[in-house]
């Protein structure tokens, strides 16, 4: 049987096949066709590569991908792939093949590629591995740990519960399934909303796949074969949402050079030799930049190496390197010294779940000034700097004096001597040797930090779920297929037209110390190595409805922070309110824009007097609002204005000066330390603590009032909390992106920073509804459209039903669709 392209009215793909493996050909054909400019742009993400054509914008990304060994991993997995399952192996080759075959159809239509300059290239067999990694590898949000320590070590341990909530750096999603004793057909709906940064082309890809064993409707990740969160096989239907569950540990690592290379102490005191070599990175227009990867016997060093932290901010130009410049306008000076943090955008790179530079889009480049400018880079300090990137023998040499203390401080000066007979005996030493040479305090600074995450661990993605998913038949093939999961992990609902439900966590979580899970832990101290894996915890129903929003629940014992439980609550209640629903009820709840987080800071301003005339008919106006954030209200624009005035005076506060400049960590990790949205999206906690170290709340409060009373806001919700989705390459006439409903905490969850932006570069990536009766009558639909080639009349032709909540109808008949072609 040949392969057969059809598209529906929206453009969407439906493909046919004579075999899974045909049909794996036909996805990453026509993904590659639709959409050639993202599968590139994921691909060189996933390969540390994509500065080579996006320039300095995307070199932090780059710098990390590098040191995470992300492409490494995924090639590690699909060996292991090869090994334990071999037809998924060879499914997802054949998927690879399509991609090769199709990307340079799709570049020619793709105005980007011209636009850059670059050359479709070569996906390799484990590449939609490495695209899965790249997209998930900052989901569970190993960052916060970072911020943790900052705030455990300026306010102390009792104030991170403070800040413990749904953070800039966390992606999330409502999902809820109610069963057939609370439908009007008698059978089970599934409904829910991924939610991410909002990216063009889209994060997700509407599609149907069809072959003799299986025809399943689903959204799919482009660069990825089969369909993993969100499916209907006519049968059973599943989808899933972020079970925020802590699965990456991140280590301080004390880190020697020897003349044979680079050592890490152990946690029995012996220092042993760390996997070490160095990566050349291309930026458009710029320089070429050198990268030492190392790699402990926890995992890959991310942040510092021997000589400690401040070089990580500027990597050194490869010229810096051989000792082609000398001062400080050289190598420092290549990548942009003081305005490295501009030029890359801070949060460019650094934008957590998603591409390099979603954060931008919503003003985190203004989140770098605030908390600590571009003068991060100059941190790095001078083209001494480079120096200490070589040998640290040679850095003794030919650095600064700054260097030659830097090596002394770490006690390196033995191993440091190239080739030394030192050296090459302390490679065996003991703790006695690095008690001499290394300040044994587990409090100050780390000098490096490495990465812990599972599939570098046991060489495995879950990609063994894949193919049992689109074929399954029933919840059980379902629950089993998950099994093989491994990350992210991910609170599952299934439903069949038998009747069965399942609500389970999928994914694995290592069992350590309870430390791991909270802040960084010090490698050279034992009691904090990984035993074992999580039982995956399972739950029931609820008078027939199980919710997933994030919030603790059956995920409980495997995370450290959670979503506020305002949007499960809320959808719970919706679903309370009425005995029997369909699924063409379901919208009314995904457009939901009631905020229950703004009690606290309303409870704060009922409690406010003698304010001037203005504040007072503010402080009344608020009151008697409605708690919704339509994107028509004036009301929400002024509640907005005021909670954003309190965020600032919050953050300004003497009490929170210390959290205000980030530690000099690389830019990728900024967005989790910034001090402005981490009060912003903690708000209701800081409002409701009992204590605030000293600050006055009352007074920020009335402060907050007085300003927009002073100032009020001109219009509505929408005119300034408009959609700024992430592209790769800003489009060479701006769109004229529209005002949206809703907010973090409403179910319509689109978020802005509070405090600093109103922008929503984060909302429903895609909205679906499974219809278990009959799966003609299930809906979805993305925030654009099917096709990623701008100027395709299926490029924006969902935008508009995506704003007001509607949805395209999935289309199963043949004989409805468009036959494009044969292959």
């Amino acid at each position: 049987m040949a392969i057969e392209i059809y598209r529906d009215a929206w453009g969407i793909p439906h493909l046919r096949a004579g075999s899974a493996t045909e049909l794996a050909h036909a996805q990453g054909l026509v993904t590659a066709r639709d959409r050639a400019w993202q599968m590139e742009t994921e691909r060189h993400r996933a390969e540390g590569t994509s500065a080579s054509f996006l320039g300095a914008s995307a070199l932090a990304w780059d710098r990390f991908a590098r040191r995470a060994g992300l492409d490494d991993t995924a090639r590690r997995c699909f060996d292991g792939l090869e090994r334990r399952e071999p037809e998924t192996a060879q499914w997802v080759r054949a998927y690879v093949d399509g991609v090769n075959e199709g990307l340079a159809e799709g570049a020619d239509a793709a105005p980007e590629f011209a636009r850059t300059g670059l050359v479709p290239g070569h996906w390799h067999p484990w590449t939609p591995l490495g695209v899965w990694l790249a997209t998930h590898i900052l989901f569970a949000g190993f960052p916060a740990k970072l911020w943790r320590e900052q705030v455990a070590a300026h306010l102390g341990p009792d104030a991170v519960g403070l800040f413990a909530t749904d953070g800039p750096g966390t992606s999330g999603s409502n999902g809820w399934l109610v069963s057939g004793e609370r439908t009007v057909t008698g059978r089970a709906v599934i409904a829910g909303d991924p939610h991410r940064w909002i990216e063009d082309p889209g994060v997700y890809q509407q599609i149907h796949l069809s072959c003799p064993e299986f025809d399943v409707v689903g959204l799919a990740v482009p660069g990825v074969p089969g369909i993993a969160h969100f499916g209907h096989t006519g049968t059973v239907a599943w989808a899933i949402t972020n079970a925020m569950s802590d699965y990456q540990d991140l280590y301080r690592e004390r880190l020697r050079r020897t003349g044979a290379g680079v050592e890490a102490l152990g946690p029995d005191g012996v220092w042993r030799r760390a996997a070490r070599h160095t990566e050349v990175i291309e930026v458009a227009g710029e320089e070429p930049v050198e990268v030492e990867v190392i790699e402990t016997d926890r995992g890959p060093v991310v942040i510092g190496g021997p000589e400690g932290i401040d070089g990580d901010l500027v990597d050194v130009a490869v010229a810096g390197l051989r000792g082609d410049s000398t001062g400080p306008g050289g190598p420092a000076g290549a990548v942009g010294p003081a305005g490295a943090a501009d030029a890359v955008g801070t949060a460019d790179a650094a934008s957590p779940g998603g591409a390099a530079g979603a954060a931008n889009a919503v003003g985190f480049a203004g989140v770098a000034d605030a908390a600590g400018p571009a003068g991060g880079a100059d941190a790095a300090g001078p083209a001494g700097g480079a120096d200490a990137a070589g040998p640290a023998g040679v850095a003794g040499a030919a650095g600064p004096a700054g260097t030659t203390g830097a090596a002394d401080a770490i006690g390196t000066a033995d191993a440091a001597s190239p080739g030394g007979a030192a050296g090459a005996a302390n490679a065996v030493g003991r703790a006695d040797v690095a008690d001499a040479a290394d300040p044994a305090d587990p409090a100050a600074p780390p000098l490096a930090i490495s990465l812990r995450y599972p599939p570098r661990v046991t060489g495995d993605l879950g990609f063994g779920a894949l193919l049992p998913l689109l074929r399954a038949r029933r919840v059980a093939d379902v629950d089993e297929a998950f099994d093989r999961w491994a990350e992210p992990v991910n609170v599952v609902q299934a439903a069949d037209t038998d009747g069965g439900v399942l609500h389970r966590v999928a994914g694995r979580v290592p069992l350590r110390a309870e430390a791991n899970r909270v802040r960084l832990v010090p490698a050279w101290e034992p009691g904090h190595d990984w035993h074992g894996w999580h039982e995956s915890p399972r739950a029931g129903l609820t008078d027939g409805v199980a919710v997933m929003a994030n919030q603790r629940g059956p995920a409980e014992p495997l995370g450290v922070e959670f979503a506020p439980p305002h949007r499960a609550d809320r959808i719970a209640e919706l679903l309370a309110g009425r005995q029997r629903w369909s699924a063409a009820d379901m919208p009314a709840i995904h457009t939901d824009t009631h905020l229950a987080s703004a009690s606290p800071l309303l409870d704060h301003l009922r409690a406010l007097d003698d304010l001037t005339p203005e504040a007072s008919a503010l402080r009344d106006r608020l009151l008697a609002w409605d708690r919704r954030m339509d994107a028509g209200s004036a009301d929400a624009a002024h509640y907005a204005a005021v909670r954003g005035a309190v965020v600032r005076q919050l953050a300004a506060h003497p009490a929170f000066a210390a959290l205000a400049t980030p530690p000099p960590y690389p830019e990728v990790f900024r967005p989790w330390l910034a001090l402005l949205p981490r009060v912003g999206f903690a708000l209701e906690h800081l409002l409701r603590a009992e204590e605030l170290y000293g600050v006055d709340r009352p007074a920020a409060v009335r402060a907050a009032v007085e300003e927009v009373a002073a100032q009020p806001p001109a219009g509505v919700w929408g005119d300034t909390h408009r959609l700024a989705p992430w592209r790769a390459l800003d489009p060479e006439t701006p769109y004229d992106e529209p005002g949206l409903s809703g907010d973090h905490d409403c179910v319509l969850c689109t978020s802005g920073v509070p405090g600093l932006t109103d922008l929503a570069a984060r909302g429903p990536a895609a909205r679906y509804v499974w219809d278990l009766a009959r799966r003609e009558d299930s809906r979805w639909v993305v925030p654009f459209g099917a096709s990623g080639v701008p100027g395709s009349p299926h490029h924006r032709d969902q935008l508009s039903l995506w704003l007001g909540g509607e949805l395209v109808p999935v289309v199963t008949d043949w004989a409805l669709l468009k036959k494009e072609t044969d292959v």
